[in-house]
């Protein structure tokens, strides 16, 4: 009785799911935005192998200095994940695996300090003029 009873559960709950049975008006449903993609210059800045223990030459260039508009891209060279992470309310990349990058342009100028979550002895500061 029981499995009669799951079965048949199932069954309602696979037609209440059906698309046809869909009161979802998807004609209100835009179309899904670009990605934003910078035309401006982009630099990088390598994490190389073993970045955990440079302190400040973690992210290679220290201070990287660049102009308005730059996408700086982290590119993690090292065989374990980093981060690259504003002091203030920037940027958060979330772990960079390693082969992967994080991309962040600049559109104001400042100076902007940031750190590896995963290693916060690894400092680094963006300089946008």
């Amino acid at each position: 009785m029981r499995i009669r009873l799951a079965i048949v559960v199932v069954f309602v709950a696979a037609a209440a799911c059906s698309t046809k049975n869909s009161s979802v008006d998807n004609s209100q449903i835009g179309p899904t935005p670009a990605p934003v993609i910078s035309s401006g210059p982009t630099v990088t800045a390598n994490i190389p192998a073993g970045a955990s223990a440079l302190r400040t030459a973690a992210f290679g260039t220290n201070p990287l200095v660049v102009s308005l508009g730059t996408t700086v891209v982290w590119q993690n060279n090292d065989t374990i994940a980093h981060t690259s992470t504003s002091k203030s309310t920037g940027w958060n990349s979330g772990p960079i695996a390693p082969g992967q990058s994080f991309r962040f342009t600049f559109t104001s100028p400042g100076t902007f300090d940031y750190f590896c979550t995963i290693h916060p002895d690894m400092l680094g500061t963006v300089t946008v003029q």
